[in-house]
């Protein structure tokens, strides 16, 4: 699943729009500002305010939305689905843009969610109540959602007013809203009543089905057995769960000043945000469009919400979803609370969040834990029997799903690479390129570092950035025998650990060998005769 919440386009708020595609990269960087000390665009240059006085305005935020959402595509599965929340400014554009790149027949719903519950008495029209989550799939076809859990308003529909030994029932409608010839009877209350559907309708069974009901005890006509029937039915008979309704009320799914509390509540008092997600907002979408170990993308991740939310969820159904967010390292205002309190960009104060969160839910699965073990051990101290020992052994299944519960993450920031990038020479300059080529002897920039390295490689070789990585006497394993790097120093006893591993392939930095040809040499006819590929850069 995709979830995305990005900068509305209220004419305030600051996001990149590229509306010039045929220029070079470093035109475009001269065009829009220079580049800070650290490589980043400065805010000046690369985060503009979209004015409602612009003649662009909403060509502008479409310019910005459009190439993501068409990587949005692309990422999602087969059977994924993107949500996107967004207001009344562009929820009209942003529905034709989504119906021009994953097809108007991929549209699944469009979602009221209600932000504010109480009237807004300064608005200057109607009091803006609610936003809306679009709902799209990658593949429509592909794609349902999971049912959600009844709430206890629904629970209490169900009674059992005549002690019916199936269990609580409710009562429905036993009239069609049409006529069918098989449904036009007269139905004889157990008090002598007769009813007849009312004209343009019909009863919803044929004669012989409702005989077969009634001989069922499955129609009811009131406690006083005189009123108009109704088909009985038992929540043991239907559905485990209801399906997702389009109006989200904030009581089920949470609202904008439940957000900026719990925001409060990690940063000490203070939200940083002027509209994060409540958690319980972003629980309702993940219980609804993911199942126990799916991955949830978020690329405007803001505050980290999805992250705490992705955890928190984890947390209560012991399942192992995934979360990816993505958050460019946008400036914040120096006069903003967040700087004083030392975060320098937006992405500084995403990671904190999920820090915090994870901190905090850690310390409940133990409490949680702790619960459980207390009861094995009451349980422990009574007389054995067979209900005691099953209840016990799904006590301990429940703290091992707890101890298996993963809240660590990895932070990766995109950066320049750690090794020289060729530059091509112009003309015939013989003496630029052997300068050139003087700086390849050392390939490796004055900037990597060995971490660094290992993670550039295995993006290049192909490999997952979630690869297990393990260092084991100066050599790097990723996913055991799939790949080795050497990156630190290379003797032939260091070689002749790495063939005894027996990986598939091992790649060396070659200034490792500057100096002794016949260990490279060695190395390379070793390798080949293991049948490992040898590479070295």
């Amino acid at each position: 699943m995709i979830y995305i919440d990005p900068p509305y386009n209220t004419g305030n708020d600051s996001f990149i729009y590229p509306d010039k595609f045929s220029e070079s990269k470093a035109d475009y960087e001269k065009r829009v500002g220079d580049k800070d000390e650290e490589g980043y665009m400065t805010k000046d240059g690369m985060f503009k305010k979209n004015s409602k006085e612009n003649g662009q305005y909403h060509s502008n935020w479409l310019n910005m939305m459009m190439p993501r959402l068409y990587l949005a595509k692309n990422l999602l599965r087969q059977d994924g689905a993107i949500f996107l929340s967004i207001d009344d400014n562009e929820v009209h554009n942003l529905r034709l843009l989504m119906d021009e790149i994953f097809g108007e027949e991929n549209f699944i719903a469009s979602i009221i969610w209600e932000k504010k519950f109480s009237p807004q008495n300064d608005a200057k029209w109607f009091s803006d109540n609610h936003d809306y989550i679009l709902c799209y799939g990658k593949n429509k076809e592909n794609w349902f959602p999971n049912l959600l859990e009844r709430t206890e308003a629904i629970l209490k529909r169900y009674k059992n007013l005549d002690n019916d030994e199936r269990g609580v029932w409710t009562s429905g409608d036993l009239l069609r809203k049409d006529v069918q010839k098989a449904g036009l009877y007269t139905i004889t209350s157990p008090k002598g009543n007769k009813f007849n559907p009312p004209s343009g309708r019909s009863w919803r069974f044929s004669k012989d089905k409702y005989e077969e009901l009634l001989k069922d005890d499955r129609i009811w006509f009131g406690i006083d057995g005189n009123n108009v029937p109704r088909l009985k039915r038992f929540l043991k008979d239907v559905q485990d769960g209801i399906k997702p309704m389009t109006i989200w009320k904030h009581q089920e799914a949470g609202h904008n000043q439940e957000a900026s509390q719990e925001l409060r509540k990690l940063f000490d008092g203070e939200s940083y945000f002027e509209t994060p997600k409540p958690i319980k907002l972003l629980k309702k979408i993940l219980k609804v469009a993911t199942k126990q170990d799916d991955v949830v993308l978020d690329f405007f991740a803001g505050s980290g919400s999805i992250a705490h939310a992705v955890m928190d969820l984890n947390k209560e159904d012991m399942n192992n979803r995934k979360f990816i967010c993505v958050q460019l390292p946008e400036k914040i205002n120096e006069k903003n609370k967040a700087h004083e309190a030392g975060y320098s960009n937006i992405a500084n104060i995403s990671l904190e969040r999920i820090r915090r969160a994870s901190k905090i839910i850690s310390k409940e699965l133990n409490e949680s834990k702790n619960t459980l073990e207390s009861k094995i051990t009451k349980l422990q101290e009574e007389i054995p029997t067979d209900e005691t020992i099953s209840e016990i052994a799904n006590l301990k299944t429940k703290i091992n799903q707890l101890n298996n519960q993963d809240l660590g993450f990895k932070v990766l920031k995109l950066n320049e690479s750690n090794f020289k990038q060729w530059q091509q020479i112009g003309g015939k300059d013989a003496k630029a390129l052997a300068e050139q080529m003087k700086m390849f002897v050392d390939p490796v920039s004055k900037s990597a570092t060995i971490e660094n390295m290992v993670h550039e490689l295995l993006l290049k070789s192909g490999k997952d950035l979630n690869s297990r990585i393990d260092k084991i006497n100066d050599i790097y394993k990723i996913n055991g025998d799939e790949l080795v790097f050497i990156l630190e120093k290379a003797t032939q006893e260091i070689i002749d650990s790495v063939i005894s591993e027996k990986p598939m392939k091992v790649i060396a930095l070659d200034k490792l060998f500057k100096g002794n040809d016949q260990l490279k040499t060695n190395a390379v006819l070793q390798m080949k005769d293991a049948g490992v590929e040898f590479k070295t850069i």
